[in-house]
């Protein structure tokens, strides 16, 4: 699959949930839509169906959902208050907005459920493969072919809940039970404050007991319940890993050179098609989850803006004004337009330096 086709198979899909949660929560609060676009500009092909056009527009990177009464200080007839956007309760006005976004969250939640279930997932066995010297794990006597069976009574089914448990311990002593040869053995070790890189390549200190991976991998089929309970927790580690690294970017820890355009997304695309169905499922998750993510940021003119415009009337018990909101829309749209330009900078730099 070409990149630019992988790439519109990407933001279309991305679009129309975004533009669907808007729709659907617009339609549920009988509010009327007058347009449902995916892209934006001249209109390609359009179909009315009832009160609502729908169309896909020749710029294939976003979409809207056009409301009755949405345009702030636009008249409407007396008829249409009934059915207006800008008429209806707070709340209401709230849950439309915020659904485009959330409905990003449920169709990567949606993705991952889809995964899991029919391939379960794949965990690093507790098996160990190397001690180092002069380590707690060396000392207690744990040697490589170990199995890690549970630690402080807690059973221990993959690498990552061994770690999560030695983190846990606070530095406290440790009753490990291990397998090995078929036979069971209680070991007592006391983990250790070490430097280790985190998942940012960034120094921190964490408790360890010097044990590394053998690197056996174990496959596990998952129920309908357990893949919902894996696919929650992998959208939320997503979601807490996106804003970290957002955060790291802004305070200079991380490297603003990360962030991509359209033109590495489409790249992305087109490697992650070629790589398989299943990747390429997830790279559309991941991108879903980013995209509610950015588009609950408090700038005027994404849904963020707009829900911090509604929180403040829900304190002040007033709308903010016309001028203020154009004002700010204004301001917005800058930011974003600065935002596009740097990334089609870091886009064509990543082209020239062949990356």
């Amino acid at each position: 699959m070409s990149s630019v086709l992988a790439f519109i198979i990407v933001i279309g899909i991305l679009v129309f949930f975004h533009e669907l949660g808007h729709f659907l929560v617009a339609k549920w609060c009988r509010v009327g839509v007058e347009t449902f676009s995916l892209g934006f500009g001249p209109k390609v092909v359009q179909k009315r169906i009832g009160e609502t056009v729908y169309c896909i527009s020749a710029i294939p990177l976003g979409g809207y959902v056009k409301m009755v009464g949405e345009e702030q200080g636009k008249t409407i007839s007396e008829e249409d208050v009934p059915r207006s956007f800008s008429h209806k309760k707070l709340y209401k006005k709230f849950m439309i907005v915020a659904a485009g976004p959330v409905f990003n969250f449920l169709l990567a939640i949606l993705i991952f459920y889809v995964l899991y279930q029919f391939s379960g997932i794949y965990m690093v066995k507790p098996v160990v493969g190397e001690v180092s010297k002069g380590t707690p794990a060396r000392e207690a006597g744990i040697k490589p072919g170990d199995t890690i069976r549970e630690i402080n009574g807690k059973t221990v089914e993959s690498w990552s809940d061994m770690a999560g448990l030695i983190m846990q311990s606070n530095g406290s002593d440790l009753k490990v039970l291990i397998e090995r040869d078929g036979n069971r053995i209680f070991l007592t070790l006391t983990p250790e404050l070490q430097e280790a890189k985190n998942k940012f390549q960034e120094e921190e200190k964490r408790y360890m007991i010097g044990v590394a991976a053998a690197g056996e991998v174990l496959h596990r089929k998952l129920n309908p319940i357990q893949a919902m309970k894996v696919s929650l927790e992998k959208n939320w580690d997503i979601v807490k890993l996106t804003i970290v690294s957002v955060g790291k970017m802004i305070n200079g820890s991380i490297s603003t050179d990360n962030l991509g355009g359209p033109i590495m997304i489409a790249q992305m695309a087109g490697e992650q098609a070629e790589a398989g169905a299943q990747n390429f499922a997830f790279f559309i998750a991941l991108l879903s989850i980013n995209l509610g993510i950015i588009n609950l940021f408090p700038v005027p003119v994404l849904d963020g803006g707009h829900l911090m415009f509604f929180t403040i009337e829900a304190f002040t018990r007033k709308e903010v004004s016309d001028a203020v909101r154009e004002k700010a829309n204004q301001v917005g749209v800058a930011i974003l337009v600065l935002l596009m330009v740097f990334v089609f900078y870091n886009d064509i730099v990543r082209i020239i330096n062949g990356g």
